[in-house]
C-alpha cells in the first residue's frame, strides 16, 4: 500500500518534529512554513490529513490566523482529516475560529506527545 499524502503546516514551531512518526504510520509528510505556500500545496495535492498550528496574529483584520485560509480551502475536501496544534494560552482565539469552522477540526494543545498525535490520527481516519 502506498504512502497516504499529509501535509503539515509548520509556522512558528518550537515542538518535536512527527515527521518520522507519521512515515512509521504510513503517510508521506510535506511540510511548509508559510501560509500561502501551504493553500498552494493543499489546492495541488489534497492531503489526507492536514496537521497544521494554529498561531493567532492580532494584526489581521479580517481573519485570525493563516490556518483560517487554510481551513476554508480544507472545507471542500470533506474527507481531509485535519488536526491543529494550539498554544494553551490561545485557547480563545481558538474558539472563535471553531465557531466559524464547527466539527471541522480536531484541536490539540501543546505541548502534544507522539501517543496523542498517532491516537488523534487513529481517531479521525476510517
Amino acid at each position: 500500500m502506498s504512502p497516504q499524502p499529509l501535509l503539515q503546516f509548520v509556522e512558528l514551531g518550537g515542538y518535536p518534529d512527527f515527521t518520522a512518526l507519521f512515515r512509521r504510520l504510513g503517510f508521506e509528510p510535506t511540510v511548509v512554513a508559510q501560509g500561502r505556500k501551504a493553500q498552494g500545496e493543499l489546492k495541488r495535492s489534497p492531503p489526507a490529513v492536514l496537521v497544521a498550528e494554529f498561531n493567532h496574529q492580532i494584526e489581521f483584520r479580517d481573519r485570525t490566523s493563516a490556518l483560517e485560509s487554510l481551513l476554508a480551502l480544507a472545507h471542500h475536501y470533506p474527507s481531509m482529516a485535519v488536526i491543529v496544534l494550539y498554544r494553551p494560552e490561545q485557547q480563545a482565539a481558538l474558539d472563535r475560529l471553531t465557531g466559524r469552522f464547527p466539527d471541522r477540526f480536531v484541536a490539540l494543545p501543546l505541548p502534544v506527545t507522539e501517543a496523542t498525535l498517532e491516537a488523534t490520527l487513529a481517531d479521525c481516519l476510517p
